[in-house]
């Protein structure tokens, strides 16, 4: 009746006053559960490693991991920080660190290191790290509309208690 009209004007309205980013991240709230953060590739750059004290934050696969805890290897001037602040999964995949291959493209990866790269992304990152998101192009299709085969990852060895 009129109460749900005058929602969905408040909703619409409310709506057109936030960023495209912020109407997204609306749009894939799975049921009961926390929203999903989108990372563009600029907002995964800004944790990268070099400011101290801020969060730092690597995707695999298209999955955005918090890998804070493990500074002593992500953090500014520690072996692995080329591979924070952006999605490095063909870099994970090959267990390289030259640039060209920290870029999420697998194209032409053999079949060793897909498999190297799903053990790391299930008994490390999902082990060990909180999945704090997702890039845009793991949730969003190349146009810019949702991907409807988008699912979250489970995490079901993940413990915070383990971090300390």
């Amino acid at each position: 009746g009129m109460a749900g009209g005058a929602a969905r004007v408040l909703l619409a309205a409310l709506l057109g006053a936030l960023p495209a980013a912020a109407e997204r991240e609306l749009r894939f709230r799975p049921p009961a559960e926390a929203p999903v953060r989108l990372f563009t590739e600029p907002e995964l750059a800004r944790y990268d490693g070099q400011q101290e004290g801020q969060p730092i934050y690597l995707a695999v696969k298209g999955v955005v991991f918090d890998v804070t805890s493990g500074k002593e290897f992500y953090g500014k001037g520690a072996p692995y920080n080329a591979l924070a602040g952006k999605d490095s999964t063909r870099g994970v995949a090959k267990m390289s660190l030259d640039p060209a291959d920290l870029t999420h493209d697998i194209t032409g990866l053999t079949e060793e290191e897909l498999k190297s790269l799903d053990d790391i992304f299930n008994n490390v990152y999902k082990a060990k790290y909180p999945i704090v998101g997702y890039t845009s192009r793991r949730i969003l299709n190349e146009d810019g509309s949702p991907n409807l085969d988008f699912k979250p990852e489970d995490q079901p060895h993940f413990n915070i208690k383990d971090e300390f």
